[in-house]
């Protein structure tokens, strides 16, 4: 019984790892940027520089070992107050550091200059999803915040019973909105942070930067061929760090302009869809959908929440309490809890129709909140 427990135990284990592992290798990625190529070239002088010392010492320290031993009658030669020695093991040092130090300082200022960028985008780390604002160019106005695909979200859950096969090596690696940029352009970012220490690590890029709150990183990137690089906080950043991830998508000139147009367009649905009265089913239906992408993590699918660290919905006194304090606990959070500020992550019909959908769904019944009472509130 025990055997075949653990036949079973292992089968279900490398399955479920040859489905969601990445791809490995000994030694570090090239990337696909001029930095990353930089900074990997570095790599290699250092290993190369490092392994050639270990040759020469090693080598000294064996062949001594094998032709000067003592029962070969050996006696120690002694350096002392050697000049000739003292020179050598001060000189020959510095030049192997010297040696180092030039291309190590030319490629750190190289990746510190983001002067005469094409664009600029703001990320903020808020846990635990990006946030992307352009700040100039083509897409200046354009904002969104960038989570783990809800697909992927709902298939980790305890019990899923998710086929995690159907993801292939991107499991726990994709979002439901990436960040865009186009090719051939010098793009700056503004990294920081709305609650705590993340870290933005695309490896493709070649660099990974801080994101601190109060506080504003630079960086920049500049692709030149299209294709998607994947990446995720790199720092330890509250329970579901490890669902963090980061996917970037770089697009031709062509492409990029067709998806800023597409992005300004949903950008004016969503200001124009504030101004209008919603249905209850019309909060309902888009309400579980973002309550499934930001809430169901902490709070479970059935709203039942894991007490004490994170309450239930279903009936809860603020699920079914005075709207307005529900909407004040969901825009703003709670401090000295986990509850976290939506106020910059949703836009109003989302934040309506997900407070809507916690006071009408798991056995609720209370109020509907139309987007023009979060409008008013903000």
């Amino acid at each position: 019984m025990m055997r075949r427990l653990a036949a079973v135990s292992a089968a279900y284990l490398g399955g479920a790892f040859a489905a969601a592992h990445a791809d490995y290798a000994l030694n570090m990625r090239e990337g696909v940027t001029q930095t990353s190529q930089s900074v990997y070239d570095l790599h290699m002088i250092i290993f190369w520089v490092c392994c050639a010392i270990g040759v020469v010492v090693f080598g000294a320290m064996i062949y001594s070992i094998i032709n000067h031993r003592k029962s070969k009658g050996a006696v120690a030669a002694q350096f002392h107050e050697s000049t000739t020695m003292e020179i050598l093991w001060t000189v020959v040092p510095i030049v192997i550091l010297v040696s180092m130090a030039i291309p190590a300082t030319t490629t750190l200022l190289a990746m510190e200059d983001s002067s005469d960028a094409d664009m600029s985008i703001k990320v903020t780390g808020i846990q635990w999803k990006w946030k992307y604002d352009y700040v100039d160019g083509d897409a200046a106005g354009v904002s969104f915040v960038s989570s783990l695909h809800p697909d992927h979200n709902e298939a980790r859950m305890l019990g899923s019973g998710a086929d995690l096969s159907q993801f292939g090596d991107t499991y726990l690696r994709d979002v439901d909105n990436p960040l865009v940029i186009p090719t051939g352009k010098k793009v700056r970012f503004l990294l920081t942070a709305a609650d705590v220490i993340h870290s933005w690590w695309v490896p493709d890029l070649g660099w990974k930067k801080d994101a601190i709150p109060g506080f504003i990183n630079e960086a920049w990137t500049k692709v030149d061929e299209p294709g998607i690089y994947r990446g995720k906080c790199a720092e330890l950043c509250g329970k579901d760090h490890g669902f963090m991830p980061i996917v970037v998508v770089a697009k031709s000139p062509e492409d990029y302009a067709i998806w800023v147009a597409e992005q300004k367009g949903a950008a004016e649905a969503a200001a124009a869809s504030a101004d209008r009265e919603w249905t209850k089913e019309e909060l309902m239906a888009k309400g579980e959908q973002v309550y499934t992408t930001n809430c169901a993590a902490c709070h479970q699918p059935n709203g039942q929440g894991v007490p004490p660290a994170f309450p239930a919905l279903a009936g809860s006194a603020i699920a079914t309490g005075d709207a307005a304090a529900h909407l004040d606990i969901v825009m703003n959070g709670k401090t000295g809890t986990a509850m976290a500020a939506y106020r910059e992550v949703l836009n109003d019909a989302d934040m309506a129709a997900v407070i809507t959908y916690e006071r009408n769904a798991f056995g609720n019944s209370a109020s509907v909140v139309q987007p023009a009472a979060v409008k008013a509130a903000r």
